[in-house]
């Protein structure tokens, strides 16, 4: 018998060596497909626009730091950064607070209506910002938000609660109800469970979801233009991926200057991600097996 499952076995690890090679091709492809154009991008950044012209692919000879010179010397440069700042900051504490008290009751509460209510968080997904671009711009017109920062960050922190509650919900089920029954024996209200045992417990889960909601404020696009070039917000103040389009359409044919100034803007959301990085991967892992 065991002569046979050795023999049958063999067959699947032989399979299973002969594709590996693949998986790691594949992988591979894709890491260089997606690092490749960002590298282009920084290093460009570094060569003048007539050496641009004359050889697009070719390597900075001599490096030009002027480009990154001319931009980190711009005032609207570091207006953007503001204004990204603090939306992103802004968007991603409204996320956090709003998301894991909502979670935390869907998710430790029994009452009427619970799953309904997590059914529509949930359809939330299911509707882009483009579908909403025009009632939320009529909204925000007679609410008087038009142009500015909280007219930006309230919409911003609706469309990223979905998502931050469809991962917090199961993450809180997971934690083991024994906990809050010993909490509650010692004499734990259920606000000091919440706050003492739950908030600690639930750390990398709302890491992950602060840190989906500031990169995905960082590098919003549809609901700043909507809000703040639509709203009448001074170009200095507006937020970097507004500021990437403004600049290079005002300095289309300084290209080294554009390449800069989109390197830059993209280095503090890697950053952010690079720092918490293995806190998502704990954060989702602890979602999917809740």
């Amino acid at each position: 018998m065991s002569t046979a499952t050795t023999t049958a076995t063999q067959p699947r690890r032989a399979a299973s060596t002969w594709h590996q090679p693949f998986v790691y091709v594949i992988a591979a492809t894709a890491i260089l497909v997606s690092i490749i154009p960002v590298l282009y991008v920084w290093i460009s950044g570094f060569r003048s626009s007539a050496d641009l012209n004359s050889d697009p692919a070719g390597w900075p000879d001599p490096w030009f730091l002027g480009n990154y010179a001319n931009v980190l010397s711009s005032s609207r440069f570091w207006g953007s950064v503001f204004s990204s700042s603090l939306v992103a900051v802004g968007t991603t504490l409204g996320v956090v607070v709003l998301g894991i008290a909502a979670a935390y009751v869907i998710a430790r509460y029994q009452f009427a209506g619970r799953q309904g209510l997590y059914a529509f968080f949930s359809a939330g997904l299911m509707f882009p910002v483009t579908v909403a671009a025009l009632p939320l711009s009529i909204l925000l017109r007679d609410l008087d938000l038009n142009g500015t920062f909280v007219g930006l960050i309230i919409p911003q922190v609706a469309f990223a609660l979905p998502v931050t509650i469809i991962i917090l919900v199961p993450f809180l089920r997971a934690i083991p109800k024994e906990l809050e029954e010993a909490a509650s024996i010692d004499g734990t209200s259920r606000l000091g469970f919440f706050w003492f045992i739950m908030l600690p417990l639930s750390g990398p889960g709302l890491v992950t979801v602060g840190v989906l909601a500031f990169l995905g404020s960082w590098n919003g696009y549809l609901l700043p233009l909507l809000v703040m070039a639509a709203g009448g917000m001074p170009q200095d103040l507006w937020t970097l991926p507004l500021g990437v389009q403004q600049f290079s359409t005002q300095y289309s044919q300084d290209t080294g200057a554009v390449l800069a100034y989109t390197s830059l803007a993209m280095i503090p959301a890697l950053a952010f991600f690079l720092i918490a990085e293995k806190r998502i991967v704990s954060g989702l892992a602890g979602a999917v097996k809740g």
